[in-house]
């Protein structure tokens, strides 16, 4: 063995390529990104492992899954919004089952640091019916990674693996393997109707899917990762990092506990029942949703037994879990009060943004205008809705702002104005367009390619630039009201006066605000580049 300092996102991806991935999958995602980021770095030289970015989390699931049904390993790595972005082949894939090992990593963002809300992913794994791993530290995330691939060969399902925010991004020493194990031989294909959800198939795979449920139940009970301690009266139940913060809260006092350490889901029964009949007292410490606390509960409680954690107001039910919180629960002294007195330090567009000149140019040209809706997406530019611009009237999920503005459009509503990064424009934004373009409606569009994924770090957008220009001309936009502006101050009153113009037409109008990230320090390659790339090194 030898030891790495690694992000939890690090020893994820690092247990995946020692586990013998044939790809990585993914879209950038706060605070999954490093997955992905440093699989590509580590394997750019190994023929065997392929990754590439995807379009969007869909597209990043369905290409893990057709590698797992060509028998090899696969991982895709997203943000738990992304999970929605994936749920259609998410969900069904349970009921195909898998081939090659599959695991999906998804990174959850209690506290919503970069996200629109606090979703708990275990939830959607529960309702696939599939089995969950919630690694508690960066070590865990590293060796559960093999029992992942192994069980998802096993059990022919997908298998999800949670963090959160705080493992995804904290370092810590790991001990991982010398050298990697042999990759596995690609595994032999099953039988090709369970691939083919058609109803009749459909119904025996889902038959399926219910009766090997107690199987995983099976699997989570004898998991090594749950571990029952009885002692005290008082239970504790503490799932993933979670456990970390208790053992940190109470120190010494935790040896007069019993305690439940869950990490590999479903719930296991068994265990949960023997801490129960032993306490009187059960406490719930789990970062997310209250999940394990409300399926203890269930509608009427336990008779004769406490159950505190969230759903009790022992701990809040919105933003992060702590230690000091936690401290708290317990009735211990919070060791760093000050620590609620730091000021925050709110979001800002960079100094040279291009966006700040596109923002001035718009309000500019809708001066006159009050009653204006300025529709807006996922990324760097989500920021115009603060002061001095106030110009993003809404941001509600990725590829959200056309599609919106076409339905304030049906509503008679005008002026009506969109923007929309390169990159969320190819993830989701380009099939709201087709719409648009096909009823001619009633909006502007501002695309905004700035040439790069900025928000998450800068990664290679899958069309910038004539590329960009191409796709939405093929998208059926015609070209007298296609415009390419360069947001700069020194053209804003030539901008605002093109604005003017198009935002007066009563159709659809595309204007594309071409100028490079400020961040970018040299020019970024093009999809084509990588792929070229890829395939010398193969």
């Amino acid at each position: 063995m030898k030891t790495e300092l690694l992000l939890g996102d690090e020893a994820v991806a690092l247990g995946a390529i020692h586990a013998g991935i044939g790809g990585a999958f993914s879209y950038p995602g706060t605070p999954a990104t490093e997955i992905f980021e440093f699989i590509q770095r580590t394997t750019a030289n190994d023929p065997g492992v392929s990754a590439l970015w995807s379009a969007n989390e869909k597209v990043a699931y369905e290409e893990a899954l057709g590698m797992s049904y060509a028998g090899k390993r696969a991982i895709v790595s997203m943000k738990h919004v992304g999970l929605n972005v994936a749920a259609d082949p998410f969900v069904n894939s349970a009921i195909t089952g898998v081939n090659g090992g599959l695991v999906l990593v998804v990174a959850d963002d209690p506290g919503m640091h970069s996200s629109q809300n606090e979703q708990d992913s275990r939830y959607l794994g529960d309702f696939a019916k599939i089995p969950m791993i919630e690694p508690g530290s960066q070590q865990e995330a590293y060796d559960l990674m093999f029992e992942a691939f192994d069980l998802s060969e096993r059990l022919q399902l997908p298998v999800m693996v949670r963090l959160v925010t705080r493992l995804s991004h904290s370092r810590s020493v790991v001990h991982v393997a010398v050298e990697a194990p042999a990759r596995p031989e690609p595994k032999p294909r099953p039988p090709k109707e369970h691939w083919v959800l058609v109803p009749a198939n459909a119904r025996r795979r889902w038959r399926h899917l219910l009766d090997i449920q107690p199987d995983l139940l099976d699997y989570a009970e004898r998991s090594k990762v749950n571990r029952l301690v009885l002692a005290g009266k008082r239970g504790i139940i503490a799932s993933g990092i979670a456990y970390n913060y208790v053992r940190e809260a109470l120190g010494d006092d935790l040896d007069g506990c019993s305690i439940l350490k869950i990490g590999v889901y479903p719930i296991p029964t068994s265990l949960v029942r023997q801490l129960v009949d032993h306490c009187d007292e059960i406490i719930v410490v789990e970062e997310g949703y209250p999940f394990i606390e409300s399926r203890l509960n269930g509608l009427l409680g336990l008779p004769g037994k406490s159950v505190r954690g969230k759903l009790s107001g022992l701990l809040p039910q919105t933003g992060e879990l702590s230690p000091d919180l936690v401290k708290a629960a317990f009735g211990k002294p919070c060791t760093n009060p000050q620590a609620q007195e730091i000021p925050g330090r709110p979001p800002m567009l960079c100094v040279g943004c291009p966006h700040r000149d596109t923002f001035a140019a718009m309000l500019e040209a809708t001066r006159d205008e009050p009653d204006t809706i300025m529709f807006s997406d996922i990324g760097c530019y989500t920021l115009g809705c603060l002061p001095p611009y106030e110009a993003v009237h809404s941001c509600v999920d990725m590829g959200a702002s056309i599609t919106m503005a076409h339905g304030a459009a049906q509503a008679g509503k005008h002026p009506v104005l969109c923007t929309i990064g390169d990159s969320t424009f190819t993830h989701s934004g380009m099939t709201g367009l087709i719409g648009a373009a096909r009823a001619n409606a009633n909006m502007t569009v501002f695309l905004l390619d700035n040439s790069t994924v900025a928000m998450t770090g800068g990664q290679l957008t899958m069309a910038h630039g004539d590329e960009l220009l191409d796709i939405v001309r093929g998208l059926g936009v015609k070209d007298e009201h296609l415009h390419v502006i360069e947001p700069l101050a020194k053209f804003h009153e030539k901008n605002t006066a093109l604005f003017k113009r198009e935002i007066a037409h009563r159709g659809l109008s595309v204007i594309v605000a071409r100028r490079p990230c400020i961040q970018i320090k040299k020019p970024k390659k093009t999809r084509k580049d990588e792929k070229a790339a890829t395939c010398a090194a193969t």
